[in-house]
């Protein structure tokens, strides 16, 4: 039993949070490009991994160096993931994307709490060591003092703190929904995605506040009763890990089951309609309006860069990089271009590989390595594809080019 709960905190504390470090550089990756909320969804992970590092370092890890360093350092990391949680929600739903001079108030307390814990995260590194390794392994006794606060304080407070920042996050959200009702009539075609998404961060936090507030008031106010079963039991050391490494665990892999929120290519945009019928008439007719001129203007440099020969090119993708709602963009597919947005993406594609074997790649690479420059994903579908719209196989197609 011994080994199996070793291996079960090894993968929960240190395989998971590693992996959700990797995640959070997953985001940023893809932020400049796709969605700058990412950067506040990057901090949150690499914030609550951070959290869960410490607690394997400071009271599994058995390794003294590394419960001097976890001890006390990283407390005002725990001040930060509410404000980030509060910070991603905001720039996600609001119109308003802007941060102000008065958002830096949010970073008080993280502030705060570092000078608060300088006396202790100043002192040389072996006495920190022997200090935190008497605290947690021998005495149990967290009564350290810091300036102006106690240790319990803080320990209390980054708990209460990240539950007001959870319940201020949902009540933003419902407000701004109701906002947006208000102005539009209407939700944006991604909300409930992006609620299902929120909410779910949202419960988990709430989880794993509420478990360590539990605990804290379990070790400092002694025993108590909820619903007449002991606090200890309830908020047991064992369980207090457990469903803090669990909740954490969890977080980092349900990402993965809202892909457009990892790839950041999901948008929270109001589409309206046509404000009167006479500019619905006036959409329907042939004749293009300078507007038309100017997203063919638009799309053309776009274009230019080639976006359609990377694999996971898709309309959301041009959607969002373009600022223009899908459902105008495929309705310019279907209406303008008679095609499909796949017809037309394979289309560009094509016209790419063409380029390229005019261009004497054909002699130095192979087939299927054009088909992948091109952005398709399967040699055959790029065969299939190319003789669809050349009438013939790309190799003929090398051929003719070749004796022209």
């Amino acid at each position: 039993m011994f080994i199996l709960g070793l291996i079960y905190f090894t993968l929960l504390e240190i395989l998971a949070p590693v992996f959700g470090i990797f995640t959070s550089f997953i985001l940023l990756y893809y932020l400049s490009s796709l969605n700058r909320s990412n950067i506040f969804l990057a901090l949150f992970f690499l914030c609550c991994n951070l959290v869960v590092m410490v607690y394997f370092g400071l009271h599994y890890s058995k390794i003294e160096f590394w419960e001097g360093i976890c001890f006390v350092h990283f407390l005002p990391l725990s001040f930060l993931l509410g404000p980030a949680l509060f910070f991603y929600v905001k720039h996600t739903v609001s119109e308003d994307k802007r941060l102000h001079r008065y958002d830096l108030l949010h970073l008080i307390p993280a502030v705060f709490t570092f000078f608060a814990t300088l006396p202790f995260t100043t002192l040389p590194l072996a006495t920190k060591t022997a200090m935190a390794h008497e605290i947690v392994n021998i005495t149990e006794d967290y009564n350290l003092n810091f300036q102006w606060v106690t240790f319990e304080q803080i320990l209390y407070g980054r708990s209460i703190h990240l539950i007001l920042y959870c319940i201020s996050a949902v009540i933003y959200f419902l407000w701004n929904k109701r906002h947006l009702m208000q102005k539009y009539g209407a939700l944006p075609s991604n909300h409930r995605l992006i609620q299902k998404w929120i909410f779910s961060l949202v419960f988990l936090q709430l989880v794993i506040a509420g478990n360590s507030l539990g605990h804290m008031l379990t070790v400092y106010a002694h025993n108590y009763a909820i619903l007449g079963i002991p606090s200890n039991i309830i908020f047991s050391e064992a369980r207090f890990f457990g469903i803090c490494g669990g909740g954490f665990f969890v977080q980092n892999f349900i990402l993965f089951l809202f892909p457009k929120i990892l790839y950041g290519n999901v948008s929270y945009e109001v589409e309206l309609a046509p404000a009167t019928i006479l500019q619905d008439i006036k959409s329907s007719l042939p004749k293009k309006e300078p507007a038309s001129r100017e997203f063919e203007q638009e799309l053309q440099r776009y274009l230019s860069t080639h976006p359609f020969v990377k694999k996971d090119f898709s309309l959301s993708q041009m959607s969002f990089d373009l600022k223009i709602p899908e459902r105008f963009l495929s309705g310019y597919f279907n209406k303008e271009l008679d095609k499909t947005f796949g017809e037309w993406k394979n289309d560009l594609r094509i016209e790419y590989a063409c380029q390229l074997i005019e261009e004497g790649n054909a002699k130095r690479i192979t087939i299927e390595a054009i088909s992948t420059d091109a952005g398709f994903v399967s040699r055959s579908k790029f065969i299939d594809a190319f003789k669809a719209r050349k009438g013939v196989t790309p190799s003929a197609y090398i051929k003719e080019k070749a004796e022209a």
